[in-house]
């Protein structure tokens, strides 16, 4: 009988006291179990924040880089390209005496700004290829072989109307100097150059 009347007054006893707390402000254990879990919450959504940033920061460096492996890799082309065609002209030199010549390739400035008219690159083509119809077969000698993506269009059922960099613009062939040395040009014998993706000049891709 003692033992239930000292558990009945253990019992209120800890009632008063959580009663007292709660009058005080001191929080219970539920409301501590409560407060423990939002401050879980938080800290997660915060968590969850963080990595999202860290995320976009590094798919920006992996798309600046692509883009920069990517515009390297197109420059490595042009460089090649530009060199091998640079060789076919030569070639094409020691069989006819001259490098190959138009009126358009004499009236391409190669001083000025911008990406090059396409007529001087599609005569270029011509020279190069003995295809005096654009039609993508040799008509006459053949100096150099283009591939498909060297063309444009690059649809084979279509006729060519450039000779396009690996940036997708026309090349650049002149023979302005060639034609008259009092006017624009900076080689004696032909100009070739890519304008890079249409970038200035101090980064376009030449054979000066």
């Amino acid at each position: 009988m003692a033992n239930a009347n000292d558990e009945f007054r253990m019992t209120k006893h800890e009632g008063i006291l959580s009663n007292c707390r709660l009058r005080r402000g001191i929080p219970s254990s539920f409301g501590i179990r409560a407060l423990s879990l939002r401050g879980e919450a938080a800290f997660t959504i915060l968590e969850l924040l963080v990595v999202i940033t860290i995320i976009i920061i590094l798919a920006g460096l992996t798309i600046a880089t692509m883009g920069y492996v990517q515009d390297k890799a197109k420059r490595s082309r042009a460089e090649a390209e530009i060199a091998a065609i640079s060789a076919a002209l030569e070639n094409y030199k020691a069989d006819n005496g001259i490098y190959p010549r138009s009126s358009e390739t004499d009236a391409l400035d190669p001083t000025a700004g911008g990406n090059p008219a396409s007529s001087a690159s599609l005569k270029l083509y011509e020279f190069l290829s003995g295809d005096t119809d654009y039609d993508r077969k040799a008509d006459t000698k053949s100096y150099f072989s283009f591939k498909p993506n060297q063309l444009s269009p690059t649809d084979q059922a279509q006729k060519v109307t450039a000779l396009a960099d690996p940036f997708g613009n026309p090349y650049g062939y002149s023979t302005m100097k060639a034609s008259d040395p009092t006017k624009n040009g900076y080689n004696p014998t032909f100009d070739l150059w890519s304008t890079a993706g249409g970038k200035l000049s101090p980064s376009w891709i030449k054979n000066w």
